[in-house]
Order: C-alpha cells, then sequence, then structure tokens
C-alpha cells in the first residue's frame, strides 16, 4: 500500500517559515526616520508685490537676520545656486539649489545640497517660501519645509533627532519671519 502525501500542510508550513524570515529583512520591520514637515506663516500690512520685491530674489537673503551674505549663479533660474554665508564673514555656509520660480505666483522651492549637520541637523531638506494676498491689502508669508533628521540611522544623538532637526528649522524661519514682520510693520 502506498501512502498518499499531503502536501497542502507542508507548502503551508513552509509558505510561513519563508514570509517570517522575509519579513523580518523586509523595510517595514525595521524603523527609521520619518520625513517630518513643517509650515510657518505671518501676516504683514505690506502688498505682496513689496514683500516679493524683498525676499523674490533666489540670490538675496540679506532680509533675514541670520544671514550675512548670499553668492551664486544664475539668478532665479531652475538650478540656480546659492551658498548662504551664516553670521559673520568665514562663518558656516549652506549650499542651495533652486528647482521651482514663479514670479506670477509669488513663490520660489529650493532643495539644500551641501551642510555640516552641526550648521542645520537636517538631511534631504527642500523648502518653498511662497508670499499670498493677507487681509486688508496686506500679505500671507508662507515658509514651509520637509526634511529628515540629521541622523538618519535609528537611536540618533539628541542633536540630531527628529526633535532638533524641527526646532532648529522652525527657528530659522521664525527669524526670518519676524524680521519680516518688523521690516513691514505700520508705522
Amino acid at each position: 500500500m502506498r501512502r498518499k502525501l499531503h502536501r497542502t500542510p507542508l507548502l503551508t508550513l513552509l509558505a510561513a517559515g519563508l514570509l517570517a524570515i522575509t519579513g523580518a529583512m523586509t523595510p517595514s520591520g525595521a524603523h527609521g526616520p520619518s520625513r517630518q514637515k513643517i509650515t510657518l506663516t505671518t501676516e504683514v500690512p505690506a502688498s505682496p508685490a513689496d514683500v516679493w520685491a524683498v525676499i523674490g530674489n533666489f540670490q538675496d537673503m540679506s532680509w533675514h537676520p541670520a544671514v550675512f551674505s548670499t553668492t551664486g549663479e544664475g539668478g532665479n533660474n531652475i538650478d540656480a545656486t546659492r551658498v548662504v554665508t551664516l553670521g559673520k564673514e568665514g562663518g558656516p555656509t549652506i549650499s542651495e539649489v533652486l528647482y521651482k520660480y514663479s514670479a506670477e505666483k509669488m513663490s520660489y522651492s529650493y532643495r539644500i545640497t551641501d551642510v555640516k549637520v552641526e550648521v542645520l541637523p537636517v538631511t534631504n531638506y527642500s523648502s518653498h517660501l511662497t508670499v499670498k494676498p493677507g487681509k486688508d491689502g496686506g500679505s500671507l508669508i508662507e515658509w514651509r519645509g520637509a526634511f529628515y533628521r540629521g541622523y538618519p540611522n535609528n537611536d540618533p544623538p539628541e542633536n540630531l533627532n527628529d526633535e532638533a532637526a524641527i526646532a532648529a528649522v522652525s527657528a530659522v524661519y521664525q527669524a526670518g519671519l519676524d524680521a519680516l514682520s518688523e521690516r513691514f510693520a505700520k508705522k
């Protein structure tokens, strides 16, 4: 008498084992950093055209109090570059590239191509700066960004974790928006 093998339970067992093994090796089994997003805004009592005249030139960040100088190439054309020097001559730098620009929509988008995490604790950073009509002929200035923390692996040090990245980018945006609020305050 020949015995008939029951393949179904064996195949089920093999499939479950393979699933358990491969599941442990897939990204869903690991936990890494999440992309962070922030948006800060401020309203100023100046026309959008007046505000855009100050912030709309990608090559000029003199309106931001942390910026010592900005140098670059390409004007406001896509793929234009700039190097922002912070604080003082010879201070830390951030290199950026423009990837969207619309004078009509009063908006531009850029990404960081080079920065030390000691200067800004982020990686894979992109940002958008926009001026929109606000209340009573004023303007709404919106600065938003998306980025990963400065330490891409698990268990980041405190100075390179998500909270540090969010705090640093928020501080940069808030300082710029505060300077613009002060500049355009009704006198």
